[in-house]
C-alpha cells in the first residue's frame, strides 16, 4: 500500500488528475456494462465498417491521448472491480471524447486455442496510429466491429 502511494506521489499533477478521473470513469463504465445494453452504451458513437482510416492528430492531441491511455491502464490495475479491456476502452473513449480528441475502439474475436469450440473477445482503443488500451495481444483478434468518435 505504501509503495502505491509513493508511486502516486511521483506522478505529475496532470497524471494524478487523469488517474483519478480514469478510476472514477472505470467504475462508472463497469457499472454501466452490468446494467445497460451495449447498444445504449455506444449510441453516441458512430459504427464503422472494419476498414476505417486513421485520423491524424496534432502533437498536443496525441500527447494528451497517450496520457489518457496510460491513466486508464494504470487505474485499471488498481480497481477492486474487474476493469477488463471493454471497460478500459469505454473509459478511454469517454475521457478522449470529453477532450474533443477523435479515435476508435475495436471489438475483436478469436478462437480459444485451449478450448475447441470457444471464442474469446477483446476490445482496444486507438488514436492516430497508437493503441492506447488493450494493445497486448490485439493482433490475435479479428475485428468484428469498430466504433468512432470525433472528427470525420
Amino acid at each position: 500500500m505504501l509503495r502505491r502511494i509513493q508511486q502516486f506521489i511521483k506522478l505529475t499533477s496532470e497524471e494524478k488528475k487523469l488517474f483519478l478521473e480514469a478510476y472514477m470513469i472505470l467504475g462508472i463504465m463497469r457499472a454501466a456494462i452490468l446494467t445497460i445494453s451495449f447498444k445504449r452504451l455506444t449510441r453516441s458513437l458512430e459504427h464503422f465498417p472494419n476498414d476505417v482510416k486513421v485520423i491524424s492528430l496534432d502533437d498536443k492531441e496525441m500527447q494528451t491521448a497517450t496520457l489518457v491511455g496510460h491513466a486508464v491502464t494504470r487505474a485499471a490495475a488498481h480497481t477492486p472491480w474487474e476493469s477488463a479491456c471493454l471497460v478500459q476502452s469505454l473509459a478511454a473513449q469517454k475521457m478522449l471524447q470529453k477532450r474533443a480528441i477523435p479515435g476508435f475502439f475495436y471489438l475483436g474475436v478469436a478462437k480459444d486455442k485451449n478450448v475447441e469450440e470457444t471464442m474469446k473477445a477483446h476490445a482496444w482503443s486507438q488514436c492516430g496510429d497508437v493503441i492506447l488500451t488493450g494493445a497486448k495481444g490485439h493482433e490475435e483478434f479479428t475485428v468484428i466491429s469498430t466504433f468512432g468518435w470525433g472528427k470525420e
